[in-house]
């Protein structure tokens, strides 16, 4: 009896070692050496993680909500910010040229931005990473078909593609339907333009690893093919994964804000970074700068923030690359 009564205490400790060993493990790993020895990484991280956290914090950082058109008053357009000479310590970075207070559009047009960057991204490694595994792991015909439907994909830009199916959108449905499918068609079109980059990393990966012992013991296990892919190869390919979903992150970001800044991205009832700088730019050369700048400057800033990041988990993910 003595024996089971000590042995209780510790099967109920096991969990919270488990965490603990998984967390002095994590603290140990090379990953987080790289990370805390690295000042960039850690800097654009917390800048990175600060863009997030006000984004999703907008409707509670914001002084107005930019969609309320009751808080809107068009006699406070083109205030300059509050550290100018003529600026109104009521707005912080001034306002647009609709009366807007430019914080609250700009934490609103973040989420915006970074919410069609995300999703883009997520679609565009879904369709990469299945079509990859498929052609690696298949071959023959099958990899062929989709390899060079991926190099006809690759011989259009992104932004030629986008160009084309949204303006052909919006001239056959109406800019009235277009403003409220906006962000539903930039991921579309966004994320269906990018994804034979996931699809050609993936696939090298699954011609490396599927002649492997441990493919083979899975195939003499019985298992079938798409367990193979997604359960056991898959998770040896996921850091060039991590890398281009970094990197396309800041690339969907770039594409919705150069569409919006042509009039084929979100409309401006509904800011995002790109709309914003769009619609100050015309107003640069008469003196209202901020409308444009500002929004500007955060956008260049969350573009080298993601891409620095992106160089330093290729870094730190590639032992050939990485030198400690």
């Amino acid at each position: 009896m003595s024996e089971l009564t000590s042995a209780a205490p510790a099967t109920n400790e096991a969990p919270e070692y488990k965490e603990r060993s998984r967390w002095e493990l994590f603290k140990r790993s090379t990953f987080w050496y790289s990370f805390t020895r690295d000042r960039v990484a850690m800097v654009c991280a917390f800048i990175f993680a600060l863009f997030v956290s006000a984004a999703l914090l907008a409707p509670v950082l914001a002084p107005t909500n930019p969609y309320d058109l009751a808080a809107i008053d068009i006699m406070d357009s083109e205030l300059p910010p509050a550290w100018a000479e003529e600026g109104d310590e009521r707005f912080l970075l001034g306002t647009d040229d609709q009366g807007r207070d430019l914080f609250s559009t700009i934490l609103y047009g973040m989420r915006i931005s970074l919410a069609i960057g995300l999703f883009a991204v997520v679609l565009q490694a879904f369709i990469g990473i299945v079509l990859g595994l498929m052609a690696g792991y298949f071959g023959g015909r099958i990899d062929s078909f989709l390899m060079r439907v991926a190099d006809i994909q690759l011989s259009f830009s992104t932004m030629m593609v986008a160009i084309i199916v949204l303006a052909v959108f919006q001239a056959s449905f109406g800019s009235e339907l277009y403003s409220k499918l906006a962000m539903l068609m930039l991921i579309l079109v966004i994320g269906i333009a990018e994804w034979p980059q996931y699809a050609r990393t993936v696939r090298a990966s699954v011609l490396a690893e599927k002649k492997k012992e441990y493919v083979e013991a899975a195939r003499v296990m019985g298992f079938g093919s798409g367990r193979i892919m997604f359960r056991h190869i898959l998770p040896n390919a996921l850091s060039p994964i991590l890398v281009i979903s970094t990197v396309q992150i800041a690339n969907a970001i770039i594409s919705e804000a150069a569409l919006s800044f042509l009039g084929l991205g979100m409309p401006v009832s509904q800011p995002s970074l790109g709309s914003l700088i769009s619609s100050g730019f015309e107003y640069i050369f008469s003196g209202s700068w901020w409308i444009t700048v500002i929004p500007g400057v955060v956008l260049v800033v969350l573009v080298l923030v993601l891409n620095l990041l992106g160089d330093w988990l290729r870094d730190v993910l590639n032992p050939k690359l990485y030198k400690g």
